[in-house]
């Protein structure tokens, strides 16, 4: 009679491609909903009767109860195992997605989102857990490319098809066709996926949940979502309302830290961070994660608000990125099986800082599609690089035990990097573009010889039609306009200048990892201290 595998031995009993892809799927509807809703809020606001500020809990919601289930994966799989877990999550998904639909006001829409993002929140860590316990160490790189692919073109291509849809059908569209792609992926996953012999799961650990760390991490995670998603519009620290959320924030954060050092069976283990490879790795992911998040939110903004693009033609200006990394992130994933982690992260962050200097230097509002979409692509990329080498990174030296929490604080960190970057960006674009335009105004004198030539010229421009006074008034309202528009590039050249220096930081970071050669196998405990 043939004896059980040991856990060295174990395999998966089905080809670990049909397993990637298997999960890939779920991972990528879930990801792709985090960005297809934006360019519909106006559509989704109008139609429920909220105003447009209302209408960003939408996204808050989601965002808020997304972050605070993806460290709970470890413990939810010790109780119902990861499999089930994961199909557990793929039907709250689905279901809140064809609720979502059908909501008709907007705070059933919140509602439903906030158990979307429940849902949503067990998804992509579960999947790269799977991922890394499906391929032996010499080819988890290639796995972790499905996955790059799966995370960065999901949120590149989601304004343009959610763009599509809302503007050839209906916005509830946008949650409605996760319920064919949710019904499909929980009859893979359930014909083949399996738990690995380590998952030893028992309703016994339903009571291990450690219910304080969790409270703690919902007022961390909730405080930090409406202090960064209302904060440029409350004018920051100088709003008592964002003043509450920060110290809410702050106390959570602190809290939680101290908390989950003590606990005994903590819902995110951050011993973890004791071994140096793991922490540096965090740190670099929270910047990936930032820069992939900001620069998809920047660019669509900027060619909506100052080259006149619809919301379709911004979301297209984005897939040619998109595309290229279908080619891309194969190709990063076989430079990962070859080349050791430090190196590729390091020469993708170099990508990132020469890119994004690159594009502080030739942003301009004479921007052609073309140029637009060729700025996209040089943008993301490194991301392959980068995401694929920190992924696989992350989990040596550490136990195969450790897996799910690998993955639960991957994953959480690059989406808080995600919030935080979009809400600091936009608030630094700002803050630029006013400093901007009070320099250019200085120039706006009547003894500046440019400055008169120009008033002149537009006055006689627009004498025949309205007159002296009006032609005056005409010619000035022209010039004060494009001084706005002027001073709002010149914004988000500062944030792209300032996205390369942080890059330039991260390729000096990236040299603190270990060592290690392509496919080895790390000693447990490497880089503990």
């Amino acid at each position: 009679m043939p004896t059980a595998p040991t856990e060295e031995q174990w395999k998966p009993k089905f080809n670990p491609w049909i397993i990637a892809a298997t999960v890939a799927i779920a991972a990528f509807m879930e990801v792709l909903d985090t960005s297809i809703a934006n360019v519909a809020l106006p559509h989704i606001s109008g139609n429920l009767g909220a105003s447009s500020d209302e209408g960003t809990w939408v996204l808050t919601s989601y965002l808020v109860s997304n972050a605070i289930v993806l460290p709970l994966g470890a413990w939810a799989s010790s109780v119902i195992g990861r499999k089930r877990f994961f199909l557990l999550c793929i039907g709250i998904f689905t279901v809140s997605s064809f609720l979502c639909g059908i909501s008709v006001s907007l705070p059933m829409l919140l509602l439903c989102r906030i158990l979307q993002g429940a849902g949503g929140g067990g998804l992509q860590p579960m999947a790269q857990a799977i991922m890394a316990d499906s391929f032996d160490e010499k080819k988890r790189g290639q796995a972790f490319a499905l996955y790059a692919l799966v995370t960065v073109l999901a949120p590149s291509i989601g304004p343009t098809i959610g763009g599509w849809i809302t503007d050839n059908y209906n916005w509830r569209w946008i949650f409605y066709i996760n319920i064919p792609v949710g019904i499909v992926a929980a009859i893979l996953v359930t014909r083949f996926v399996e738990d690995p012999p380590w998952i030893k799961a028992t309703i016994a650990n339903f009571k291990k949940l450690d219910y304080l760390g969790l409270g703690l991490l919902t007022i961390a995670m909730g405080g930090m979502q409406i202090m960064l998603d209302k904060g440029e519009e409350n004018d920051w620290l100088a709003s008592n309302f964002i003043r509450v959320f920060a110290v809410l924030f702050a106390a959570g954060m602190i809290g939680l830290i101290w908390r989950e050092w003590k606990a005994r069976n903590p819902i995110m283990n951050i011993k973890l961070f004791k071994f140096k490879n793991f922490a540096v790795c965090a740190l670099l992911m929270l910047l990936v994660g930032g820069i992939l998040n900001a620069s998809t939110v920047l660019q669509p903004q900027f060619s909506q608000e100052l080259l006149g693009y619809t919301a379709t033609v911004a979301g297209k200006a984005l897939t040619g990125g998109g595309l290229a990394l279908l080619l891309l992130a194969p190709l990063a994933g076989v430079l990962s099986d070859k080349m050791a982690a430090r190196t590729l992260v390091a020469i993708g962050f170099a990508c990132f800082a020469a890119t994004f200097y690159y594009s502080s230097t030739h942003i301009n509002l004479s921007m052609s599609f073309g140029f637009n979409s060729w700025m996209r692509l040089l943008q993301v990329a490194p991301i392959p690089l980068c995401f694929i080498a920190i992924t696989n990174a992350a989990y040596m030296g550490l136990p195969k035990e450790a897996s799910n929490q690998v993955s639960g604080i991957i994953n959480f960190v690059r989406n808080v990097g995600g919030s935080a970057f979009i809400a600091i960006t936009g608030a630094i674009v700002t803050n630029r573009s006013l400093f901007h335009q009070h320099r250019l105004a200085d120039h706006m004198q009547a003894g500046n010889p440019v400055f008169a030539q120009r008033l002149d010229a537009l006055t006689h421009a627009y004498a025949g039609v309205y007159g002296g006074q009006g032609a005056a008034a005409m010619a000035n309202g022209q010039i004060y306009n494009q001084l706005n528009r002027q001073a709002l590039t010149m914004g988000y050249q500062d944030i792209y200048r300032l996205l390369s220096w942080m890059a330039a930081g991260m390729f000096l970071c990236a040299f603190l990892l270990s060592k290690n050669k392509p496919g080895e196998k790390a000693p447990v405990g490497e880089g503990a201290g």
